[in-house]
């Protein structure tokens, strides 16, 4: 078996050899290396000793990117020059043991895998303890995708992924950086395909030591997890996040609507700036975290369709509105009711006719 090691790498050149050598050391008469190292427009000496390695080792290949862009725009590149029957992942610095490898292909080589992930979250080997809030953080993500993935991995974020190469060649990557996790996983689980999980060992570092992945990076992850899965997700998963997009563009709505009554416009003439406004948000969140757009229809088609369910859903808004201020309410709250009793209408208008996947041929 030939084992290809993507190694992405921005500014390691403290690590870089070292990681190399450990790589270069899980070499066995029935495993051979190919290792395929990625710089992604280093600062520092991380090409030169990138090259250096190179030189002296014949399986290892360079490549570098003009423009800093990322590590999953980093491992796109390394797993298009991958050539082995297994691709794997390793970052460049010292934080996972490559002795995992050995263990994490054995599923491949016995044709039980298609994927096997290395958890730090699983017991195996040594774990260096080091900040809490960021493994709760790891945690949540992890939640999160397995909530609209519908599997139960334990470390979703872990660097340790190894694929077939016929795998992971034939998945499109479109996040740059940090976000290839949630999107590789989202994929994985899309295609159906057999994963394992195995524990590893993990030598964390600090922030002080070269940790780059932030805060930014965790929001980032989040967005992932909803744009790459949400819009399969089951309709109830799908409804919840609707919640958080119809009450946002509901709650600018209102505050529109409050501003007009309050410079002495009438309830008709002060909705129809409210329901322009929400419904511009509602159809960039719709679009940006829950549905696909353009399936069905083009963008132009889709955009008439979403007006014209805005503009009914607008009429039967103002019905309602002064309906409930019949009962007593002023025009805010009894406005606010109205919203909420039409959550539930527009999230299935949304979904079956504005932003229809192809399978859908019924309700899930």
């Amino acid at each position: 078996m030939i084992l290809s090691v993507v190694i992405p790498c921005y500014n390691e050149e403290a690590t870089l050899a070292a990681c190399v050598e450990r790589v270069l050391a899980i070499r066995d008469p029935e495993l051979e290396l190919e290792i395929v190292i990625v710089d992604d427009c280093s600062t520092d000496r991380s090409r030169e000793v990138a090259r250096e390695l190179a030189r002296s080792h014949p399986e290892i290949k360079l490549c570098r990117h003009q423009v800093n862009q990322g590590k999953g725009a980093a491992l796109r590149t390394g797993f298009q020059e991958a050539t082995g029957d297994v691709v794997a992942v390793q970052d460049a610095d010292l934080e996972y043991d490559p002795r995992d490898l050995k263990r994490l292909i054995r599923p491949l080589r016995e044709g039980k895998a298609d994927v096997v992930l290395g958890s730090r979250f699983l017991s195996a080997g040594a774990h260096r303890v080091f900040y809490f809030w960021h493994a709760m953080g790891n945690r949540f993500l992890t939640l999160l995708s397995n909530m609209y993935t519908d599997l139960n991995l334990t470390d979703m974020e872990t660097c340790y992924k190894v694929f077939r190469r016929e795998v992971i060649q034939d998945i499109t990557i479109h996040e740059n950086r940090f976000g290839f996790e949630p999107e590789i996983v989202a994929e994985m689980a899309h295609r159906r395909l057999r994963i394992y999980e195995m524990g590893i060992s993990y030598d964390g570092r600090s922030y002080a030591e070269g940790k780059k992945i932030g805060v930014r990076d965790g929001f980032r992850a989040i967005y992932c997890i909803l744009r790459y899965n949400a819009y399969r997700a089951p309709w109830p998963l799908q409804f919840l996040l609707y919640l958080l997009i119809g009450t946002s563009a509901g709650l600018a709505a209102q505050a529109v609507l409050l501003f007009f009554l309050a410079q002495g416009s009438g309830l008709g003439p002060a909705l129809a700036p409210a329901l322009l406004l929400a419904g511009g948000l509602e159809y960039w969140l719709n679009v940006s975290l829950l549905f696909r757009s353009g399936v069905r229809w083009s963008r132009g088609r889709e955009l008439l369709v979403f007006a014209a369910i805005v503009l009914v859903m607008g009429l039967i808004d103002l019905i309602l509105t002064r309906a409930v201020m019949g009962l007593g309410l002023a025009p805010g709250p009894a406005h606010g009711w109205s919203l909420a009793l039409l959550l539930v209408p527009r999230f299935f208008l949304n979904k079956k006719l504005v932003f229809p996947e192809p399978e859908s041929g019924s309700w899930r």
